[in-house]
């Protein structure tokens, strides 16, 4: 069976192989495919592999050897799953991989925010603790995050993680899911409307899909009701945030920071409002990216495509 991988690069960029995937048949791997290039290379394919490459749906009609889609993440809207039903392919996912490594690049972001840790290694290595008169000093406060309140949009399984996490170092934790159902044994946890947890949280952290009703929901509006010492955390989709609405909010002192890994046009334009708004950090989308991270959605993939040769697709989302 002819299996093809249309961006492959940042899942194994040399040190993830694709070994298990390979033993299952004629494998072809492309780093990164152009719009432009879709058809060729995947003109043969009876399964394709894809992560942000797209798969249209007409694409997927010129495609007539074609039986089988893995997505290489748990998003799925980069493929017509609609589409890829009608003509009888089953797609997959890879619902759980992330969980451990997206919260914990979360804390990292919000550490960075109470702590400015980059900030006082600069100074140290830039000779300013040597001159000083001082035994310590600190160019910004520093916030202890014991006692206050963390926000979590969307308590899905990263967003549980985060509120444990968070409980963790002394937290109360706030919560929005559309299902508020199984809350958690700590305490204290209380689940809010959006606007309720924007206005009373000290961090707002958003874990929820991107679908067509939340797109943009983080505006001006919403900002506004934050505490102007909050801070602000999306680590799940860029298009739920209107980012210029966040770098004015950042810029006037109305919230006091904010920290993004994921952006609305990806990889992030030269001049996004983030990237000069004050108090901003901005990663390159690697929450989900830890080896081991990617180890485990190697592992799934190869599962996924195990199962469908076998009769008995798993983690079909069509």
């Amino acid at each position: 069976m002819r299996i093809v991988v249309l961006d492959g690069s940042v899942l194994n960029p040399g040190d993830n192989p694709w070994d298990e995937v390979a033993e299952l048949g004629k494998l072809t791997v492309y780093d990164r495919t152009p719009d432009d290039e879709i058809l060729a290379r995947a003109r043969d394919a009876e399964i394709i592999l894809t992560n942000k490459t797209p798969l249209s749906a007409e694409t997927l009609g010129q495609l007539p050897k074609l039986r089988f889609i893995s997505v290489l993440a748990t998003g799925h809207n980069i493929v017509d799953v609609e589409a890829a039903r009608q003509h009888n392919i089953p797609v997959s996912n890879v619902p759980v991989y992330s969980t451990n490594s997206v919260a914990q690049h979360v804390f990292a972001l919000l550490l960075e925010l109470c702590l400015h840790v980059a900030l006082h290694d600069q100074a140290v290595k830039a000779g300013e603790w040597s001159s000083s008169m001082d035994f310590a000093f600190w160019k910004t406060p520093l916030i202890e995050l014991e006692g206050r309140r963390m926000g979590i949009v969307g308590f899905g399984r990263i967003g549980r993680r985060v509120g444990e996490l968070a409980h963790a170092f002394g937290m109360d934790v706030l919560a929005n899911d559309i299902r508020e159902v199984d809350p958690p044994d700590y305490e204290p946890f209380a689940w809010r409307t959006i606007p309720d947890l924007f206005a009373e949280a000290d961090v707002v952290s958003l874990h929820c899909p991107r679908t067509a009703a939340n797109a943009g929901m983080v505006n001006s509006e919403l900002l506004s009701r934050m505490k102007p010492d909050a801070f602000f955390i999306n680590a799940a989709r860029g298009g739920l945030v209107v980012e210029q609405d966040l770098a004015d909010a950042l810029n006037d002192g109305r919230i006091a920071g904010a920290a993004a890994d994921v952006v609305v046009s990806e990889p992030i334009p030269a001049d996004s409002a983030l990237l000069t708004a004050k108090n901003c950090i901005v990663t390159p989308h690697i929450a989900w990216a830890s080896l081991a991270a990617r180890q485990r959605l190697m592992k799934t993939t190869a599962d996924n495509v195990a199962a469908f040769i076998a009769g008995s697709p798993m983690n079909v989302v069509n």
